[in-house]
């Protein structure tokens, strides 16, 4: 299991989340960040450190917003490691 980035991460400038995370699992493009889920080691604290709330646990990403399991572990096999 691993953290989700889900929607209201789009335009997020904010990174807070990614400065925390101790495996550095974020990957990133120009619309928003994601999380390697192969990478994540399900610790959690990027959800606190999330201006917008939306970083999920996998088990608890909202049903709106479901795609983004999948669309997390796509992204980051296209987008650079983040900074």
């Amino acid at each position: 299991m691993a953290m989700v980035v889900t929607q209201p991460c789009i335009g997020c400038k904010d990174k807070a989340c990614l400065v925390v995370c101790p495996v550095e699992c974020f990957h990133e493009d120009e619309t928003m960040v994601y999380i390697d889920p192969d990478e994540c080691i399900d610790c959690g604290a990027c959800v606190p450190e999330c201006p917008t709330e939306a970083i999920f646990h996998e088990d608890d990403v909202p049903e709106q917003w479901h795609r983004f399991i999948e669309l997390n572990a796509t992204k980051v096999r296209e987008c650079p490691p983040a900074e």
